[in-house]
């Protein structure tokens, strides 16, 4: 688990996580031009008042988490519904732009592998 190709893999991440938590609340990335369904949508989360800074405070959590190698495999499971959502997102609704997705999905996914171990005793 400690191998520096996982190493990379969760600072990656978790760099990832932490701009992109912290954009919903400072907005220092201006948002990208999407399709009318995709904006629709994107728009309902914003009109609720509390949905994108929420996810932010959790990607903010989350990427914490992972920097600072604590509750690794805790924040990768707490990760997943939320990657699994970007996906689907990007999968229906802004396919142009899925490429953030995938890296997400694919690095999350791989870590958790990294960490089976510590998610056997879920199993038995």
């Amino acid at each position: 688990m400690n191998s520096n190709f996982t190493t990379i893999l969760r600072i990656i991440l978790a760099l990832g996580l932490l701009v992109f938590g912290l954009n919903k609340f400072v907005g220092f990335i201006p948002p990208p031009e999407l399709n009318p369904e995709a904006s629709d949508f994107m728009n309902s989360l914003v009109d609720t008042g509390y949905v994108l800074y929420f996810l932010g405070i959790l990607e903010v959590a989350i990427g914490l988490l992972l920097l600072l190698k604590k509750w690794v495999p805790f924040a990768l499971i707490v990760l997943v519904p939320i990657s699994v959502n970007i996906l689907l997102f990007h999968i229906f609704l802004d396919l142009p732009d899925i490429l953030q997705a995938i890296i997400i999905v694919g690095l999350n996914t791989i870590l958790i592998i990294k960490y089976w171990k510590a998610y056997r005793p879920l199993f038995h």
